[in-house]
């Protein structure tokens, strides 16, 4: 049996040779804005299916979402968008952004939420990343915020090296608009 394992261990390594993994990865920013959100948690980002699944999904001629199964994220898309935003927004901002769960003896001030409706690549070379943000205060309290994004960012180049960079920008996009809360 050991043997069989051994072999079973060497064929995979064989086979995942030619995938290619991506992260997200937004540049890092410079701090560029005050700091209008304080302490705040930031749950886990929702995303559509299609942008949550391991493979690299984009539109093609046909208005099809498709993807290679050999192009997959390095990381759980929704977990490493999440910690890709709260980071930026606290470079940005200079708030402290975090990811959830809150790891912090006092409680955050704030809870972000966002609900991604599309993060697409679209045939026409652009990426495509609109939905909804949430700011509200911890414990109630009125002062709750929600605000709308439609972000368009060109895929400079082709494949999933451009598509992946023009996604991260479109991330970096979002995260000045959440950080000044527009």
């Amino acid at each position: 049996m050991p043997r069989f394992s051994l072999l079973l261990a060497l064929a995979l390594a064989a086979c995942s040779g030619d995938v290619a993994r991506f992260a997200i990865d937004p540049a890092p920013v410079a701090r560029a804005y005050p700091d209008r959100i304080g302490t705040a948690e930031l749950r886990e980002v929702s995303l559509p299916q299609y942008a949550a699944d391991q493979e690299i999904a984009a539109q093609s001629e046909d208005g099809a979402l498709r993807s290679n199964p050999k192009e997959i994220w390095a990381d759980n898309p929704p977990r490493a968008v999440t910690l890709a935003l709260a980071r930026q927004i606290s470079q940005l901002s200079g708030a402290t952004v975090i990811a959830e769960p809150w790891p912090l003896s006092d409680l955050p001030a704030r809870r972000i939420e966002v609900r991604v409706e599309q993060f697409v690549p679209t045939a026409q070379g652009m990426v495509r990343l609109s939905g909804l943000y949430f700011v509200t205060p911890q414990g109630g309290g009125g002062g709750d915020l929600m605000r709308r994004f439609d972000l368009s960012v060109p895929v400079q180049g082709e494949g999933a090296a451009a598509t992946v960079a023009a996604q991260s920008e479109a991330l970096t996009q979002l995260a000045r608009r959440i950080a000044q809360l527009q």
